[in-house]
């Protein structure tokens, strides 16, 4: 049984230039429901693991807000090029406002069309409705690590990462229950992502798929 989501969604077709960077990108599978895990938020600094949601309310973004009971970690270096720590930033919070959208039952909030757009935002909107129709939820701490990113124009690049989800689990909301299921090699997923810069400067995530299982992202 998966953990969080189904493993999401939509095919993303890599160039040649982002796959050299991406190699470890796997065949993705497509799914809608809540068993799959999806992310986006505040980065850490070097080295460092940082906690979402992350209130980044300057600059026109919105805040994203989590549950006491949830907590999404990334774990990354800096790269220091401004361009792409800015991809890697803005990536996060891509998974937060997906999150932030199932944890309010609600598709309209400021967060979710601001860092997702094109097939990724219309995926995103299928997924939090997975959770919404079950009146479902989750629990835990997931944990996104291995970034890679590859800056391949001036307002487009590619992100992978790995996530773990051995430490969160599905929430009933009408009886409370916690699907207390085992860690497997399904808790871990693999994410190839697509990210457009908009006019506002906002990094977008515009494409995703996720190879559930993956043996790049297993301990």
């Amino acid at each position: 049984m998966n953990r969080r989501r189904p493993t999401f969604l939509a095919a993303l077709t890599l160039t040649a230039t982002a796959a050299l960077t991406l190699s470890a990108c796997g065949s993705d599978d497509k799914a809608s429901g809540e068993n799959d895990k999806i992310a986006g938020a505040d980065t850490g600094g070097e080295a460092s693991a940082s906690a979402s949601p992350s209130a980044s309310d300057t600059g026109g973004r919105p805040e994203i807000t989590f549950p006491a009971d949830a907590k999404n970690v990334f774990e990354y270096q800096k790269t220091g090029d401004a361009a792409k720590d800015a991809v890697l930033a803005d990536s996060t919070l891509s998974v937060n406002s997906v999150d932030e959208a199932i944890f309010k039952a609600s598709t309209d909030t400021k967060a979710l069309g601001f860092y997702n757009a094109e097939s990724a935002l219309s995926d995103s909107i299928t997924y939090v409705n997975g959770y919404i129709d079950k009146q479902r939820t989750w629990v835990g701490e997931t944990r996104y690590f291995d970034y890679k990113v590859n800056l391949v124009k001036d307002d487009q690049a590619y992100v992978t990462y790995c996530s773990d989800e051995s430490k969160s689990f599905i929430k009933d909301k009408k009886t409370g229950k916690v699907d207390d299921t085992p860690t497997t090699a399904d808790s871990y997923v693999l994410y190839n992502t697509k990210l457009a810069k908009s006019a506002e400067g906002v990094w977008q995530t515009t494409d995703i798929a996720s190879e559930r299982g993956s043996k790049t992202c297993q301990p």
